[in-house]
């Protein structure tokens, strides 16, 4: 029988061996991965301080008539007194960013849309309220130019390096989220080149995000994780044109596009700096549309809500809301509360439609309007009425 042999050390060798072939056994992690070194949470500590929410209060100004009389008039005849002026308070919230440090900002125009006794409020992230005024706007781009009034010194986004905006990247929406100041909410970049309408209102060439952007949210900073911009927040899209609801479909206004604009705009600031202090305030006051100057009538758009209500077709028309007493509409027999549906050859469902048709217009200008009511349970009457711009 052969007996084999082996060394003692042989052995130990050979048990050593067997414990190094197995699996190391994990140790705790020291700590996890610190929060505060996170890329979204470097960005938005970066933008915050140049980041504001904006409170704006406008007055505007509007002829109307004691809806008594109206009643009055179906059993006493067509006797009208003259329309009295009232002055109606609007208020907007929404959000905006230092792009100087003298104190400029960017927003939405439709955040700050000019009126007369416009007052801008300003808070900054630090809880700071400061008075603000309106420089300029371009409501086609849907972008205006604020200042802060007597400081400088402000933290600001830099315009001069923008993000690069590839499709996919992450972004980050800041701004005042249904009134909740500093809020952000983080997405990807989902598209390019969009053109919309919303509202009435023709959007072109925007950025597309999921990233929630909500009522607040308007004039706001969208930024890359490196904190560099992307765009500025300006619409969402809750419902597609065929009433299809949406989910995580927001619009900004592509940085480059804000870069361009705001360029404008400081040539505008530079030019007020130089007018002398008293026509400052003319500078500041809105010129009257085209409609109101030439014809005499104020007018609104007709919401969902307002046609609604007044039992009228949906997406016709724009409500005649004033008429001045004296003026070519009044003259032609045109009541407040009756609705132009078409100017020369053309139908219109929005003010600006509207103003657009008649920017070629002027004093002498004989201008076709086809008004009534189109009701959308009832009989529809319409009238062909001419006008010459005064």
């Amino acid at each position: 029988m052969t007996r084999f042999w082996f060394p003692a050390t042989t052995g130990l060798i050979l048990f050593a061996t067997v414990l190094s072939a197995q699996p190391p056994v994990p140790t705790p992690s020291a700590s996890p991965v610190d929060p505060a070194s996170e890329p979204t949470v470097l960005a938005v500590a970066k933008v915050m301080p140049a980041v504001v929410n904006i409170n704006a209060e406008r007055v505007v100004r509007r002829q109307v008539r004691d809806p008594f009389e109206d009643f009055a008039a179906q059993f006493f005849g067509n006797y009208r007194s003259e329309p009295r002026e009232v002055r109606q308070r609007l208020q907007s919230l929404g959000s905006g960013f230092i792009v100087d440090p003298a104190g400029y900002i960017v927003t939405n125009e439709h955040v700050v849309q000019r009126a007369a006794d416009l007052k801008i409020e300003v808070t900054t992230s630090d809880g700071k309220v400061y008075n603000a005024r309106y420089i300029t706007g371009d409501p086609k781009k849907d972008l205006a130019f604020i200042k802060i009034e007597g400081k400088t010194g402000f933290p600001f986004i830099n315009l001069d390096n923008l993000s690069p905006n590839l499709l996919g990247q992450t972004v980050i929406v800041v701004g005042n989220a249904v009134g909740y100041g500093s809020s952000i909410s983080r997405g990807v970049l989902s598209g390019m080149k969009r053109d919309v309408t919303i509202e009435n209102f023709d959007y072109k060439n925007l950025l597309q995000t999921d990233a929630a952007i909500n009522p607040g949210n308007s004039g706001g900073p969208v930024v890359d994780i490196s904190g560099r911009l992307v765009g500025v927040s300006s619409a969402k899209m809750a419902f597609t044109p065929q009433g299809v609801p949406t989910q995580g479909v927001g619009f900004a206004i592509p940085a480059e596009t804000v870069r361009e604009v705001v360029a404008e705009f400081k040539k505008v600031a530079e030019q007020q700096r130089a007018q002398p202090q008293q026509r400052q305030a003319d500078l500041n006051q809105p010129p009257a549309g085209r409609t109101d100057r030439l014809f005499g009538m104020q007018l609104q758009d007709l919401t969902p809500e307002l046609t609604d209500a007044l039992g009228l077709v949906r997406g016709r028309g724009v409500l005649i809301s004033a008429v001045e007493p004296g003026s070519p509409a009044d003259e032609a027999g045109i009541e407040r509360g009756l609705v132009i549906y078409r100017v020369g050859r053309h139908n219109v469902n929005s003010v600006k439609a509207l103003e657009d048709w008649l920017s070629r217009a002027q004093s002498g200008s004989q201008v076709d309007f086809v008004v009534g009511i189109a009701r959308s349970d009832g009989p529809r009457q319409f009238q062909t009425v001419s006008l010459t711009a005064r």
